[in-house]
């Protein structure tokens, strides 16, 4: 059998040493901390891609033993795959994370769902993902310093009306800092995991809750995931019409404001200073510099430049938004006509094969 290397995904060792108290090997609890932080659900295929293991006793016998310790269930099943759902708050509990969602039941999309997403970190153990919403909050509100009204949520009803609880990224798909391009520094990538049954209106609602927080960043990344190629050039064009064209027309349209209230500034036309001005002119002179913009603005400035050309100079400059779109497929074996299953202590051999990933554009991401 192969060595296994766990060095590429930096794991809490204290919580794996916890997980393992409970009668696992180093390997299974590294790949249960897995299952339990990004999906909740996996198949016997993940767990030979994780370990390098094949079919027969080993896999086998990880499954009899986290059933019959009541820590996973048999959700579904099809001709060769069974789908588990690892569920026991006594697992989750030694990861510190035993309110997760991923322990609840869930409907069979979802379940689908969470196998395409686990696919995709099995492929790419090497990002630097936020597992937690905490972990999200605290890099977007602690440092980068966006307000938690620009972050998606949801506010759930309590007992009573004021018992309610916020709740950030629901949709818990990957979000992790990666570079954008090889050799330029890591930004923060965002993604939607498609597993071939949600409708276009879906990732067109999934892109309208992250709009404001988009705009609050200067570059970040976009990253389909899929299951089926024939979703990649409608998404694309999805997230080109939804985000990327309004936020590159918000940048020019925000250049002109900049050499408005600047000009307004330089002829002292300001009696009463305006609060809001003046800190939108002290963000857009870090924002808007260079030789170019300066010769510009001197040019509309002593009136060289109408109206209608400056607009159409800016509108040719630079974006100062950097934003990438890429996609990713997932191209594991999927069995068809799954039918949802009854509980209970036992496993199938599972005899599929594993998944192959590969990114549509294997020369690196491009750039729209």
């Amino acid at each position: 059998m192969e060595k296994e290397d766990f060095s590429i995904m930096k794991l809490p060792n204290l919580h794996i040493e916890r997980i393992q108290r409970l009668g696992y090997t180093e390997s299974e609890a590294r790949f249960l901390y897995i299952v339990g932080v990004f999906s909740g659900y996996f198949t016997l295929r993940q767990f030979r891609a994780f370990t390098g293991s094949r079919c027969g006793k080993r896999p086998t016998s990880f499954a009899q033993k986290l059933i019959r310790e009541g820590h996973a269930r048999v959700c579904a099943q099809a001709q060769n795959a069974v789908i588990f759902h690892l569920f026991s708050r006594v697992v989750y509990g030694q990861m510190g994370k035993d309110n997760l969602r991923n322990r609840k039941r869930h409907c069979f999309d979802f379940m689908r769902t969470r196998l395409a997403l686990l696919d995709f970190i099995l492929a790419n153990l090497g990002f630097d993902y936020f597992e937690t919403e905490r972990d999200k909050l605290n890099y977007f509100c602690d440092e980068l310093g966006i307000s938690k009204d620009c972050l998606p949520a949801k506010v759930y009803d309590g007992a009573s009306s004021r018992q309610q609880t916020v709740r950030y990224f629901i949709d818990k798909f990957p979000l992790f800092l990666a570079p954008p391009l090889p050799g330029v520094p890591p930004v923060v990538t965002f993604s939607y995991v498609d597993a071939g049954f949600v409708r276009p209106s879906s990732f067109a609602s999934h892109l309208d809750g992250y709009q404001t927080l988009f705009q609050q960043l200067d570059t970040f990344r976009f990253l389909y995931i899929a299951t089926k190629e024939a979703y990649v050039r409608e998404a694309e064009e999805r997230f080109r019409s939804i985000i990327k064209r309004p936020l590159e027309a918000a940048a020019s349209y925000e250049m002109v404001r900049y050499f408005q209230i600047r000009k307004r500034w330089d002829n002292h036309e300001y009696i009463v200073p305006v609060t809001e001005d003046l800190e939108f002119l002290r963000d857009a002179r870090e924002r808007f510099q260079g030789e170019k913009i300066e010769r510009l603005y001197r040019f509309w400035q002593s009136g060289e430049v109408g109206e209608c050309e400056l607009r159409a100079r800016i509108s040719q400059q630079k974006p100062e938004r950097a934003i990438f779109f890429d996609t990713y497929l997932v191209n594991g074996h999927r069995p068809s006509q799954l039918e949802i299953a009854a509980q209970g202590d036992r496993c199938m051999k599972h005899t599929d094969h594993p998944s192959v990933h590969h990114f549509v554009h294997p020369q690196g991401e491009r750039k729209c």
